[in-house]
């Protein structure tokens, strides 16, 4: 490795000789030649796998003359390290050297059937089959028949190689993954090359066949490959003619009709892809009931990312394997959900991947088509409910109809008695104490309610009142067996059906019976709390508050602004608990120090406290009235909240006060400018306190914070220029704080501020120019200073924004007043000065000339933004290069705009195929 880091300093320029040198010692001994060859596949590896077009083409000039040397050597070790050094090669070598040299059917033929040379000369082979160039398309078919030919003597086609690689040594188990990776990588390059020609169509069958027998191994990360193949040639399939999709069996006699001819030719083999993918399908994030590695039946409390990422490639692989023949995978579910009902296939894994792959192609058949599939589905799967005996038995069913139920909200809204039949099983399984039955008929119900929530408020046929009224009657009843966060999660769901309500009298009376259980707990508690105080210090009492709360907070989630009149039966009494608690804290920390914040029933008080202002901002944010927020929601509202949270020991201020006023002042906007010297006096000067120490304590007041900031900043402005000097300076040091924080969202908000900022004191002739006199050369420091700190390149544009603006000014003359009394020239020629001396104190190396044209260029480029950034990154770059740093990260915001624009087009693409996305990712107004 030595030599290896001498060798990418030295090469070519120092050494031009070196490789003709390891070439001629190489040809002294077979020993020395091994080493050789060690040495330039690290090269190869440090030079061209991490620093591809940052070196010369002179080190590509390399003599493969080595291999001829190489296919004569009795010398196995030997022959190894060549073929690995070869394959470190292949990725930059000329093109020349692999496709016209004997280097394919050297490799194939000398040593792709020697056990110790198969896997890395397979690993050879497909390094080349990757390549992707049209002028070697004779090549690239010799590479495959000449493969495929090797291939079959050494694993015949009728070879089980499930069987074979369960059973396999390391080295076996290795070489069907690396065929796997050959065929994958193959086929998906020059699968077409190879169907073009009617005498290869055989042969590309046999390749299909071998896909489709290592696509049966019961290893995760070969599947993953195959997997991938199989998802590419389905989606070129689909792409390449997307609306002759089988016609639907009820609209056509033949089961193919008008099928286009690269179809027709995969029709075998995609049936078989379909029940492979029936059969595998792995489990979906919904399912919260599973099967563990010792067979029992278990709630899953860890989301295990790697299955979910599986699920959704093998989803969407079944979803265009559905469009391009959906009679035949309807076919395949059908007999496979048959054996399981009739017992010849029963089991908790057959069953569970049957039942996810049915969930996993909601939106993929036509509508009459999926009424007919899923009444059959459900019936059975309901039958089989009844059929198994068993908790572990009925718990899997049950996961498994709650799981495809909650798939198919189009089926649901088209068929009430069966989405009403679907709410009740899911009401019996609120019952059902197995481990995550519970958790999942929530999961279940909320989704539903929310794609359907407007069928629950009508009265639908053969009904004599909505089912919201049956729900509400029963309420009790259903959800007596439920632990609170899914009672929270119950009512959250109901609140998305009473929210559908327009008729304003029926809502309010939907909403009082729906909130009538929570309220009697709550008027009870406070009854008793109006007798004697102490009844809030009791631990039981205190978390029922808290309960009560969460589900307020969830149901005024859901409802939106008409929660108003159960917000407003309990507003006042809840501000009282929130003083009462807040006096209770504050004297148990006097007493007992901070580490009383701790102990459980001042957790629980807190949480009554955090839980009223999250239910006050919830509701705000979600208000369509903002006069009756101010008028009569606000005042009593900072009376309670704010002196408790000045008086309070940092500890025990909650960071929820600030998101709360953050909030309001979002929504009253300019209304709330008369209160924001209150507000400010409370919140900003103990907060700034609480962060201003280091850039780590406090995370959440720091983000609240700065909202608030930002919030007022952009809303009231003129409240800035009222405020004392002194607490204005502060507000600008904060801002500055927080642009030069480590935490980016932090960092953004603050220069998104500042930029606000500068422009609102541009619209304030009376207050500007003193400002700018004051702050203008103190911001350029700062900003200067963030611009050239590595840790935040990720600012860059609005950098450039800011400094762009401030330049701007200067230039245009908008600063009238000058900025450096004691020597006043043009206020312009003291920034060029200003400026370049606070860079040549940083980076004392830069040259005058340097320095220059970099200040000339922030007055000439201000006002075209993208050259201004490129500008300031060529100058990072300058800086960069000379301290020897890397300079990747100055296209950081580049990087993360491309992965973005990749992932939005992704989206489009996937919103365009009907089914591929999960039903509960389509936006409300696409599917309801």
């Amino acid at each position: 490795m030595i030599l290896v880091q001498i060798l990418k300093q030295e090469w070519p320029k120092h050494w031009p000789t070196f490789i003709s040198d390891i070439v001629g010692a190489s040809r002294t001994s077979e020993s020395l030649c091994q080493n050789n060859m060690i040495i330039l596949k690290l090269l190869s590896e440090e030079v061209f796998d991490f620093s591809i077009g940052q070196m010369t083409q002179v080190k590509m000039n390399l003599h493969l003359k080595l291999t001829a040397f190489q296919e004569n050597s009795q010398n196995a070790p030997l022959v190894h390290a060549t073929l690995e050094t070869l394959l470190r090669f292949l990725n930059w070598i000329p093109l020349g050297y692999i496709f016209e040299t004997k280097l394919i059917s050297t490799l194939v033929y000398k040593f792709l059937n020697v056990p110790m040379f198969r896997n890395v000369t397979l690993k050879c082979l497909t390094e080349i089959a990757g390549v992707s160039v049209s002028q070697y398309e004779e090549q690239f078919v010799t590479l495959f028949t000449l493969t495929m030919m090797q291939l079959k003597q050494m694993l015949p086609l009728n070879t089980n190689i499930r069987l074979a690689y369960a059973n396999g040594k390391d080295d076996e188990q290795n070489f069907i993954q690396n065929l796997s990776l050959f065929l994958c990588t193959f086929l998906k390059e020059h699968g077409q090359l190879i169907e073009k020609r009617l005498n290869l169509r055989e042969t590309l069958m046999e390749a299909l066949h071998y896909m489709l027998l290592v696509s049966e191994v019961e290893e995760t990360e070969i599947f993953k490959i195959c997997l991938e193949y199989w998802n590419h040639l389905a989606a070129e399939l689909y792409r390449e003619s997307p609306f002759s999709t089988s016609t639907s069996p009820l609209l056509s006699g033949s089961q193919h009709f008008d099928v286009p001819p690269r179809r027709q030719l995969y029709l075998p083999v995609l049936s078989k892809v379909r029940l492979l993918m029936v059969s595998r399908m792995a489990k979906p994030e919904e399912v919260l009931v599973v099967e563990n590695d010792q067979g029992e039946v278990v709630r899953e409390f860890m989301k295990d990312t790697d299955s979910i990422n599986l699920y959704k490639n093998m989803r969407e692989t079944l979803v265009y394997l559905t469009h391009l023949d959906y009679a035949d995978t309807e076919r395949i579910m059908t007999e496979k959900l048959h054996n399981q009902v009739n017992g010849t296939e029963w089991s908790w894994k057959n069953l569970n991947t049957l039942c996810w792959a049915i969930g996993s192609i909601s939106g993929a058949m036509h509508e009459e088509d999926e009424k007919r599939f899923l009444v059959t589905v459900i019936k059975d799967l309901l039958g089989l409910c009844e059929q198994k005996r068993g908790k572990d038995n009925k718990a899997i069913i049950a996961s498994n109809i709650m799981y495809i139920v909650g798939q198919y909200p189009r089926f649901l809204r088209a068929h009430w008695k069966f989405l009403k039949t679907v709410v009740n099983k899911l009401f019996e399984f609120m019952h059902e104490t197995h481990d995550g039955v519970q958790d999942m008929a929530c999961d279940t119900f909320i989704k539903i309610a929310q794609k359907c929530r407007r069928h629950f408020v009508q009265v639908q046929v053969g009904e004599v009142m909505p089912f919201i009224d049956e729900i509400l009657n029963n309420i009790n009843t259903i959800i007596c067996d439920l632990q609170p966060q899914q009672v929270h999660t119950f009512y959250e769901a109901v609140g998305y059906m009473i929210g559908a309500q327009t008729d304003q009298a029926v809502q309010e009376h939907l909403i009082e019976k729906y909130m009538l259980l929570p309220n009697q707990v709550w008027d009870s508690i406070i009854q008793q709390a109006t007798k004697n105080v102490d009844i809030l210090k009791d631990p039981e009492t205190v978390k029922q508050l808290g309960s009560i709360l969460k589900t307020n907070v969830r149901a005024c989630k859901a409802v939106g602004h008409p929660f108003v009149i159960q917000l407003g039966r309990i507003y006042l009494d809840m501000l009282n608990v929130y003083k009462c608690l807040s006096e209770n804290i504050s004297a148990a920390i006097q007493t007992n120090g901070e580490m009383v914040t701790k102990q459980p029933l001042i957790r629980s008080m807190r949480t009554v406290k955090r839980e009223t202002l999250k239910l006050i901002s919830g509701w705000v944010s979600r208000s369509n009235d903002p006069q009756m927020v101010g008028e009569n929601f606000v005042p009593p509202l900072l009376d309670a909240v704010l002196i408790d949270y000045q008086r309070n020991v940092p500890a025990a201020r909650e960071p929820e006060v600030l998101s709360t006023m953050a909030t309001i002042v979002n929504k009253l906007g300019g209304h709330i400018t008369t209160e924001i010297p209150q507000i400010f006096d409370a919140v900003f000067e103990c907060t700034l306190n609480m962060i201003n120490k280091d850039f780590e304590e406090y995370p959440e007041h720091r983000t609240h914070f700065f909202y608030l900031l930002q919030a007022v900043n952009s809303h009231c402005f003129p409240a800035f220029l009222a405020i004392p000097p002194a607490q204005f300076k502060l507000v600008l040091d904060s801002i500055i704080w927080a642009f030069k924080h480590t935490m980016r969202n932090v960092a953004d908000t603050g220069l998104q501020i500042l930029y606000t900022l500068l422009q609102n004191v541009a619209q304030e002739d009376a207050a500007a120019q003193s400002f700018y006199q004051t702050y203008f050369c103190d911001i350029l420091q700062h900003i200067f200073s963030v611009v050239t700190d590595t840790s935040h390149t990720a600012g860059l544009t609005m950098h450039a924004s800011i400094l762009a603006y401030m330049f701007n000014l200067v230039e245009e003359g908008k600063i009238s007043m000058t900025l450096n009394p004691g020597n006043p020239v043009s206020n312009q020629a003291f920034i060029q000065e200003y400026v370049a001396n606070l860079l040549k104190t940083a980076f004392p190396h830069l040259q005058d000339a340097q320095v220059k044209v970099f200040v000339t260029g922030l007055f000439s480029l201000n006002q075209d933004i993208p050259a201004f950034k490129e500008h300031l990154r060529d100058f990072l770059v300058q800086i960069k290069e000379f301290a020897g740093e890397d300079t990747t990260d100055l296209f950081l915001e580049e990087r993360e705009a491309s992965l973005r624009q990749a992932q939005e087009e992704k989206h489009k693409l996937q919103m365009s195929v009907p089914g591929i996305l999960n039903p509960h990712e389509i936006p409300e107004e696409m599917c309801d």
